[in-house]
């Protein structure tokens, strides 16, 4: 084999490698994005009942998008580096939806312990990440 084409064939074998082992990271990214834009929808629509105590009609409008926002969370691809948080965003996701059903139902008691629950678990989430080496971006 001629020298020449044998570096080019490490060379090719070694940019192959770089790009594999840069895989993990860009797919953890990837789901670090997604996991913000879940919080970030929940924490606003949160904002938004706790504003509006008494809008069933926003509650009720709430609780339909924090069913899909928890749906989502449950159904995404989880990158093993994140695996141990996930659980966590997942029960983020739960608490808002409980609190909205509790607000739609005029269960004030029930959507304000389901929010401190919320907060609650997006600390243990974003700790977590944290302790892992990741944060969630700004969006």
């Amino acid at each position: 084999m001629h020298p020449r084409r044998k570096f080019i064939e490490l060379v090719g074998l070694a940019f192959g490698a770089c790009i594999c082992l840069q895989a993990d990271p860009a797919y953890a990214g990837s789901y670090l994005r997604r996991a913000a834009v879940l919080l970030k929808g929940g924490t606003v629509e949160a904002k938004a009942m706790r504003a509006r105590f008494h809008d069933r009609e926003l509650a009720k409008l709430t609780h339909r998008l924090a069913l899909a926002r928890a749906r989502a969370a449950r159904d995404m691809m989880v990158p093993q580096e994140v695996n141990l948080a996930h659980p966590h965003l997942l029960l983020v996701l739960e608490a808002y939806e409980r609190a909205s059903d509790g607000a739609s139902r005029g269960e004030h008691e029930t959507m304000l312990l389901a929010l401190a629950k919320a907060r609650e678990e997006s600390h243990i989430f974003l700790a977590l990440l944290k302790q892992s080496g990741w944060t969630l971006p700004e969006l």
